[in-house]
């Protein structure tokens, strides 16, 4: 795909975390205005193994493999999907009627004052998985907050603004597994049209296509990340602190052609978010007199129930 044909931007993380004054500026504008005007990025040079993203496929792949009945015994009750595993046809989007064609395993937050039952469950069948996941999940949050540093200089707060929020966050390390389709689905798609809940969503490339974004024209563009490239997307909770100027743009995963339906596909998203206590009260700074302030003031752990409930996941 040459650059002409890309649908979203691309940056080297490097030259934020590793350049000079004026490689950091370059990053930090091209990465300010990428949230702004689409809401997605590429991103290159983030240093994060390709052996640990692949082996961690391998391992997702192997539980997903397993009997169902199997797979419910790490269905957490009562843990709003936010731990363990999450059955196929329990999410849908909020708009929706009907369920996505997905099943999913999240890996959640541990640290060290957390409980056994606080933690993730292991999965006795597969060690690999939780250990290879809790890899990763570290891995992810580090440059997370690498990118998350970069847009707080863009809004001209604290450079640490957003890491004193997301240490020891309620973010999520979601391997999700969409089934070979075998029957014509009842107007279901993989997953429907959604915005994230999250502050940023770090998304390595799937094992298959059909993630496409919405323009501001309302065309879906497919996205196609390219070898080591990491997608990044701004969520809901970036938008309503920036009262609309980063954008949590609106996205789905298509059904493959018909001739594809026996292929499963697997995608590894991690939504980052902060601790429950941050305020997404709009910023002062965002609000003029032409971006009048769009929301009322709530916590990112009333929000976030707020959203869980509206998605099917909590009662």
């Amino acid at each position: 795909m040459s650059a002409s044909t890309r649908t979203i931007p691309l940056v080297n993380l490097s030259d934020f975390e590793n350049g000079d004054a004026a490689t950091r500026a370059a990053f930090i504008k091209k990465l300010g205005d990428a949230f702004h005007g689409i809401g997605f990025v590429g991103v290159t040079g983030h240093g994060i193994p390709k052996s640990l993203i692949d082996d961690f496929y391998v391992a997702a792949k192997k539980f997903f493999a397993m009997d169902t009945d199997v797979k419910r015994n790490y269905e957490i009750a009562g843990a709003a999907g936010q731990r363990g595993y999450t059955s196929f046809g329990k999410e849908k989007a909020k708009q929706s009627k009907v369920a996505d064609l997905k099943e999913f395993f999240q890996i959640g937050q541990e640290t060290p004052a957390m409980s056994a039952d606080e933690r993730n469950p292991d999965v006795k069948e597969v060690p690999e998985f939780m250990a290879l996941g809790r890899r990763l999940y570290r891995q992810f949050e580090e440059k997370g907050n690498s990118l998350l540093q970069a847009i707080a200089i863009h809004l001209e707060l604290p450079e640490d603004y957003f890491s004193n929020f997301t240490k020891d966050g309620v973010s999520i390390l979601r391997a999700i597994h969409y089934p070979p389709i075998t029957s014509e689905p009842a107007s279901a798609i993989r997953a429907e049209q959604h915005e994230d809940i999250n502050l940023i969503t770090l998304l390595v490339g799937a094992s298959a296509g059909g993630l496409q974004l919405q323009n501001s024209a309302g065309e879906w563009l497919e996205i196609v990340p390219e070898n080591d490239e990491i997608v990044i997307n701004v969520g809901d909770m970036l938008q309503r602190l920036t009262n609309n100027y980063l954008k949590s743009t609106t996205h789905r995963v298509v059904n493959p052609p018909r001739d594809q339906w026996h292929k499963p596909r697997l995608s590894i998203p991690f939504f980052l978010h902060p601790r429950p206590e941050m305020s997404l009260n709009v910023l002062d700074s965002c609000v003029t007199a032409d971006n009048p302030q769009h929301y009322e003031p709530i916590t990112a752990g009333g929000y976030l129930d707020q959203r869980l409930r509206e998605i099917g996941l909590k009662k």
